[in-house]
């Protein structure tokens, strides 16, 4: 905060504006755009590796652990995502604690009272001693993992196709030149199913994009949260006294998320570019022709 800014109800135009501005609840605002950047970072690659071994499941010859994929891939794809951004960090959470109450609670007091689930105050997670940073910390943690499970079975999905879509003539011919199905897989597969894959990858990162908000939902102060706090009409009571702004917040949170997409989709369009090059696909083929 600015010097000037000791005596808010002194100040007006722009002096009132840098100092409201500046205020520290407006600091985290602008550090929770970092919240959302830094979930979409731990989440996309934990989301591609979920996905990956989803695929790779679904594909595998061992009845038990194709089944084990086809199962999560549909099962997570057929039922609403709300629905497991809500369960799957009440799922962790209370799992925690249950483990955490057989080390520092009395074993023989169940945790389960009837309808409730209740632990010592030594098994809480976070502590409630704990700063509220740990508080934030352990909200994102368990925000990555719904996150990464559900994204991760879309993935799954879209790599499965990728994977179906290379041509067998390819596979058959590296097996008939004496590779293991190991070697097929890590030689020709994999290689060649990025190409294929990247269009359904590009869509499921916009998607993600987009489902980032849902961490108001879990708890965690991001984006949507502190708008609608700082953008909510303020009264006399307050230091910097507003009226409803919450339109300003919103649109300048809109601008965010379409900056992001804008940024993402020229990202994708050269990693398109570079994958197609001396590919056997439509994108391949055309490239070959504006060459020539």
């Amino acid at each position: 905060m600015f010097s000037h800014c000791t005596d808010p109800s002194a100040l007006d135009g722009l002096a009132w504006l840098s100092c409201y501005l500046t205020t520290g609840n407006h600091m985290l605002f602008y550090a929770s755009f970092g919240t959302v950047l830094l979930l979409l970072a731990i989440t996309a690659p934990a989301a591609l590796i979920f996905g990956f071994g989803g695929a790779m499941a679904s594909r595998s010859r061992i009845a038990g652990v194709r089944w084990f994929g086809r199962i999560y891939t549909s099962m997570v794809r057929g039922v609403p995502d709300i629905i497991f951004f809500l369960f799957v960090p009440i799922a962790l959470d209370q799992g925690f604690e249950w483990l955490r109450s057989r080390v520092y609670c009395d074993p023989s007091v169940p945790v389960r009272q009837g309808n409730e689930f209740i632990v010592c105050a030594a098994a809480k997670l976070p502590l409630s001693t704990s700063p509220e940073w740990v508080h934030q910390a352990y909200g994102i943690f368990l925000a990555v993992i719904a996150f990464a499970v559900v994204f991760g079975a879309f993935a799954a999905n879209v790599l499965h196709g990728a994977m179906n879509a290379v041509p067998k003539a390819q596979l058959e011919t590296a097996e008939a030149y004496g590779m293991s199905p190991r070697q097929v897989n890590r030689r020709i597969l994999i290689p060649q199913m990025w190409t294929y894959a990247l269009p359904g990858l590009a869509n499921l990162w916009m998607i993600l994009i987009k489902a980032t908000p849902l961490l108001f939902v879990l708890g965690v102060e991001d984006i949507v949260y502190w708008a609608r706090e700082l953008g909510g009409a303020k009264t006399r009571a307050y230091a910097y006294p507003h009226p409803d702004w919450r339109l300003y917040y919103f649109l300048a949170i809109l601008a965010f998320y379409l900056l992001m997409t804008w940024g993402s989709e020229r990202i994708f369009d050269r990693i398109r570019t570079r994958l197609s090059r001396g590919q056997a696909t439509a994108a391949g083929e055309a490239m070959r022709k504006a060459a020539t």
